[in-house]
């Protein structure tokens, strides 16, 4: 899921393979060393025979990405919004659970007046769920029940929590019978992990 490549990296004397991870503001890097480069870190990018190169106040980040090094690079400058990311359209019908960050109930707020709080209306083309714990998740039966269609449901939850994990995610979603087809960087504190009706049941 998401946009991910086992490479090598180099930076300054260091030179490693590992896996790479393009996230919606930032770049990282899992090897013998570990990189984590903000977009707004990034001085200047350009690609070179396959590489992606990423100068930084703290040296330059060359990663060996060949085919994907371009298109790592678009996305880099020219990275989509949060709303972009998430498929939402102008006029959709939104439902909102949980407690969602003011900037983003803020862009909701500008993209649609069709919005919904607290509940997932049957009509509702994006549900955006926000689960700070397991314990949320005895709500997802109703969710799901409540979906129709091609109706996306986003589940957000807080990064690197024992108390919810991505795979606790996964497997609530499933449990109510939905299926994951997309993972997002939600903000820098929080993951989004979609899942609608699988094909055959709608």
């Amino acid at each position: 899921m998401g946009n991910e490549a086992m490479c090598k990296v180099r930076f300054g004397k260091q030179e490693s393979e590992g896996k790479a991870l393009l996230e919606t503001n930032e770049v990282l890097f899992r090897g013998d060393f570990r990189l984590k480069i903000p977009f707004s870190n990034i001085k200047s990018a350009k690609t070179v025979d396959g590489e992606l190169r990423l100068q930084t106040a703290e040296g330059l980040a060359s990663f060996h990405l060949g085919a994907a090094a371009e298109k790592w690079l678009e996305k880099i400058l020219h990275p989509k919004s949060r709303i972009e990311k998430l498929g939402v359209k102008a006029g959709a019908k939104v439902s909102l659970i949980g407690k969602l960050d003011s900037e983003f109930l803020c862009e909701v707020g500008e993209l649609t007046k069709s919005i919904i709080r607290g509940t997932a209306a049957s009509d509702s083309e994006h549900i955006l769920f926000a689960a700070d714990s397991k314990e949320d998740f005895s709500a997802l039966s109703k969710i799901a029940k409540a979906m129709s269609g091609a109706a996306a449901l986003w589940i957000v939850y807080p990064k690197g929590q024992e108390r919810i994990t991505e795979n606790d995610v996964l497997g609530a979603g499933r449990k109510s019978g939905l299926k994951d087809v997309k993972v997002v960087g939600f903000s820098a504190t929080h993951t989004a992990l979609k899942f609608v009706i699988p094909l055959s049941q709608r």
